[in-house]
């Protein structure tokens, strides 16, 4: 099993509700730096970020934290890949990632899909939606 691991700059927790709300993601674990044991400090700024957090999209895994600020790079060299069945749900979902963030390519039928577009959600992650075609 291969599951992404994002890196969010404090956002964690707002990314993960908001892919709860849009996408239907279900949050399965959002561990704060302050459930951490003692010998394990951490800035004072940083105590309600999140250590390590986990949602399911339709049975699949994404996992993720808030990096320390000197260790967060800007996603690039990856999409996350989400597949819908209904192209209309596909486009709905893709429209809900894309609002705050930017478009790459819009939501549309292509020669390989009934629906497929690529965006950057309001957070800096990039994203790929399908509807595929039947096969």
């Amino acid at each position: 099993m291969i599951n992404p691991y994002l890196f969010y700059q404090g956002q964690c927790e707002a990314a993960f509700k908001f892919y709860e709300k849009t996408l239907g993601a279900k949050i399965e674990a959002l561990l704060r730096n302050t459930d951490a044991p003692p010998d394990m400090p951490c800035p004072a700024e940083r105590k309600n970020q999140i250590m390590h957090g986990k949602i399911s999209i339709d049975g699949q895994v994404l996992m993720a934290s808030d990096a320390p600020p000197e260790h967060f790079h800007k996603p690039q060299g990856f999409s996350i890949s989400l597949e819908v069945k209904d192209p209309g749900e596909a486009e709905r979902k893709f429209t809900a990632l894309a609002a705050g963030g930017s478009v790459t390519m819009p939501f549309g039928k292509t020669f390989f899909a009934k629906g497929f577009g690529m965006c950057t959600d309001q957070f800096g992650i990039p994203w790929m939606v399908i509807s595929p075609m039947e096969m």
